[in-house]
Parts: C-alpha cells; structure tokens; sequence
C-alpha cells in the first residue's frame, strides 16, 4: 500500500509541474516589416529656393528608399539640428552647401525636401537667398493645404528649372510664382510647362501678375494647359483683390502667414497670386492623396508606366483634365453683398464675373465637392451656361494666341 501511495504521491506531483520541469524558453524571430508609407503626392514649387532648416518642412520619418530612388536623389545632407539659424547654415557649410552641384538631386532628412538646383548662377544652391524668401513662403503655401505633401522643390526661373520638376516620374503638381510684371506678352516659361502637362501629363498651376492686367497672354498664367491663379481677398470681404489679374481660371487665397527664411520658427503675413497659386497647388495635391487613399493607388505622377494617370488605382482613374475640370466645376462667385467700398477690394461683377475670377473662388472648401465628385460619392452640378460660355471663350483665345 506505502508503494502505491508513493507512487501516486510522484505521479501528482509531475503531473503538477508538468509544464516546468524540463522547460526552455524558444523566442520566435519574427521578420522585419517595412512600415507602410500610405497614400502620397509630390508637389514641386519653383522659385528662389526654401529655408530647410525651418520647423514648417521637419518630417518626423525618414522618406523610404524607393521614393527618393524614384525621385533621382543623389545625395543626403544631414541638417544641424542646433542653434539659430546662421549658426546651423555656418555648420554645414563645408559638408552640404559648398559640395552640391547642378546635377545633384539632394535629400534633406528629418524634413519632407528634395531639393535641386539645375541652373548655376546661384551662391548657394536650393537654400533661399538670406535677402529673398519668396520659395520658402511660397513652399509653405504648398503644406497649409496639404500638410502631407512631399516637396520637390527647385530653385531657379528658367525652362531647365521647370523641366527638372517636370521630367521627374513622380512629380505630380508643378507650381511657379514668377513670371512679366505686368502681364506683358513675352516669351517665358511656356515651352517647358507645355512639355510637363501635355506631354508628361502633370498639372501646372501658375501666378497671374500682381496688377488687374489680363492674364490670358501672361507666360505663365495665360498658357491654356496651365491653371492661371489670381487672388481674392478671403480675409477682409471676399472680393477680388484689385492688384490681381483679371480673366484667370480662378481666384485663390491672397492673403496667407507663412514660414520665414531667415529663422527656424518664424512666420509672417503676406499677400500676391504668389501664394494663392501654391496653396492651388496644395489643394489639388491634398485631393490626389484622398483619392489614392481610398483606391489603394500607392504611387505618384503620371508616368506611361501609371497610364498617364494622376490617380491609377483598382477602381479609380483620374487624369490631370478631370481633376481640372472637378475644380472648375467647384468654384463659386462671392456674393456683391459682402463688398465694403472701404477694403480696397474690387466687387465681384453680378455680371460676368469670370471676368473678374474665372470659373471662381477656390480655397479649402473645395476639397471635399473636388473629391466627392472625382470618387463618384457625389456628383457635382454644372456650371450656368453663361459661365461655361465666358470660360469657353478665354480658353479659345488662349489657344489661339499660345497653341492648342
């Protein structure tokens, strides 16, 4: 009987610890998984250059490797992340601004830049001119409307400065701020726009001057595969602004506060059709991105490898003349009511008021009818048959003075 109740007693107790005795720990190596960057657009402003040591552009990640591949980046320069803004440009002097050259495409990282300076007549390449700061302003513009956004940003004014954005596959809004004072009709930077939305089918948003002079025959807004901007004055009484041109395709935010070029974290106001024509440009690039997001479209541009497409998804295709055309159908005439004859602002004409503005105002609540629209969720009316008449008819004179 005592072996028997010995022999129980041993049984129970490794029964027990059954799970014990003999154990080893065995941890399982799980692979590394490349974190998912998501739905993105390229945006590419074009001016004097862009402050990158500023808070505005900082991207708490490192852009992955196949982006800046396809974006034809040939070196990094790693930013110093301490001291004022002098002090940070004097430290990576000799390791960045002094061994750039025209043919280099650089990234940034810790920010969302890729930068390039293809002309040489520059003291230093991609960063804005300590006396300017047009590009950085102009940059900023870009991300008040689409914080996202992945900036291409090239420095100069010429058709190689465009050309550089627009032969760049993943490239998807080319946007320039420059152009003849006063409209006046010569020759500019056509030739090169032409070629980034006829041929490589991107979309370019371009300024109007900055006086009431006809865009239509402006290098850079008149040109009919461009999208000409002029300004109206959404914070005072949402009129046209007066110093604005005149017969665009539509009217945008002129008055914004954006980054400085001289520090790391400081703003200013300013106005012009410099900064409502990138804000454009922002918020067409933020409608791509929602609808790439919802379509599993996880690239950019308009290559022939994406169809020509903007957007190329399983269910979705949008090309740059629908998207266009879902602007044109989401912008909208200011009432002549909110006009105060003591703001400076021109009021918005009851008749013919495209004109004045075009197909209308557009600003950030366009984005939502724009994307409605372009998904299919819902459909966006016509436009009156006397705006399209009046649009018809700016876009034939330009075509017959420009090309077709």
């Amino acid at each position: 009987m005592q072996g028997k109740a010995l022999l129980a007693g041993i049984l129970m107790i490794s029964v027990v610890f059954s799970g014990c005795f003999g154990s080893e720990k065995i941890e399982s190596e799980e692979p590394e998984v490349e974190p998912v960057f998501g739905a993105y657009s390229v945006v590419a402003p074009i001016d004097t250059g862009i402050n990158v040591y500023h808070d505005r552009f900082a991207l708490n990640e490192t852009l992955p490797d196949w982006l800046l591949e396809g974006l034809g980046v040939t070196m990094w320069c790693n930013l110093t992340q301490i001291g004022e803004w002098q002090e940070r440009y004097e430290a990576d002097i000799e390791s960045c601004w002094d061994t750039i050259t025209s043919s280099d495409i650089v990234y940034f990282p810790g920010t969302r830049i890729i930068g390039t300076t293809p002309d040489d007549e520059t003291d230093i390449p991609i960063l804005d001119d300590p006396s300017d700061g047009h590009g950085t302003a102009v940059t900023g513009a870009v991300l008040d409307a689409n914080p996202d956004a992945i900036i291409f940003f090239v420095e100069g004014f010429s058709d190689a400065a465009v050309l550089a954005a627009a032969n760049q596959p993943l490239v998807d809004v080319i946007t320039t701020s420059f152009g003849p004072i006063g409209s006046i009709p010569v020759p500019g930077i056509e030739d090169a726009t032409r070629v980034a939305v006829v041929e490589k089918h991107k979309i370019h948003t371009g300024a109007a001057d900055n006086t009431p002079s006809p865009a239509i025959q402006d290098s850079t807004a008149g040109p009919p595969w461009s999208i000409g901007i002029s300004g109206y004055a959404e914070e005072d009484d949402d009129q046209k602004e007066t110093m604005s041109g005149s017969y665009p395709d539509i009217a945008a935010d002129w008055t914004q506060v954006l980054p400085n070029h001289d520090d790391t974290d400081g703003y200013h106001q300013t106005s012009g059709t410099s900064f409502a024509t990138p804000r454009t440009a922002g918020i067409l690039s933020l409608v791509l991105t929602q609808l790439r997001d919802i379509d599993d479209d996880s690239g950019s541009g308009a290559s022939d490898e994406r169809n020509g497409l903007l957007v190329n998804g399983t269910n979705l295709s949008v090309s740059n003349s629908l998207l266009r055309d879902a602007l044109n159908l989401s912008a909208w005439y200011p009432s002549f009511s909110t006009w105060d004859p003591t703001s400076g602002t021109m009021p918005i004409s009851p008749v013919a008021p495209c004109s004045q503005v075009g197909w209308g105002v557009v600003n950030m609540s366009n984005v939502e009818p724009i994307f409605n629209h372009l998904s299919g969720a819902e459909s966006m009316s016509n436009r009156p048959a006397d705006v399209v008449a009046c649009m018809e008819a700016n876009q034939e004179i330009r075509e017959a003075y420009w090309g077709n």
